[in-house]
């Protein structure tokens, strides 16, 4: 079968097999590798992929059910060889670590942020709170997006 999608910006019809995750679709049909299959039940957040500006973990939607749907996922924050404040933000703040957990991360404070662009330490600790750092350093990660605010803040004033 077909399915339609925008996927970081950009129109695409993607054959699939019925029974494929989203997931699947994503790293071996359409070569985007930032979203990891963890535990593909859902429960670590390294496959989060942003639906409709929505966290999803990609391992347990049936890539048919996101037919027409706008995807977005760590590949689509950059712009021309230009890091999202997000990323920059991560990265200066020491929250990269391992990197494993990352994209997922980072997808979550976009939501978070595209909500709310001056949350509390407890709002960005309930939006991170589905995915899982195996480095167990939650606290560069929160660091990071609180910086990523100020970013943010500072792009939209230039």
């Amino acid at each position: 079968m077909e399915i339609n999608i925008i996927l970081n910006g950009v129109q695409k019809a993607v054959e699939i097999e019925e029974r494929w995750s989203l997931l699947r679709v994503l790293r071996d049909q359409l070569g985007l590798f930032g979203a990891k299959g963890g535990c593909k039940t859902g429960d670590c957040g390294t496959c989060t992929v942003l639906i409709d500006g929505e966290p999803k973990m990609s391992c347990v939607i049936l890539a048919k059910n996101v037919d027409s749907k706008t995807i977005t996922t760590i590949e689509g924050l950059s712009q021309k060889n230009n890091l999202h404040p997000i990323q920059r933000a991560f990265i200066d703040a020491g929250a990269v670590q391992c990197g494993y957990c990352t994209p997922g991360m980072i997808l979550r404070a976009k939501a978070l942020l595209d909500n709310d662009i001056d949350p509390s330490r407890q709002q960005i600790r309930e939006a991170i709170n589905p995915s899982l750092c195996r480095c167990t350093g939650y606290q560069k990660i929160i660091d990071g997006i609180t910086l990523s605010s100020q970013y943010i803040r500072e792009e939209v004033r230039t």
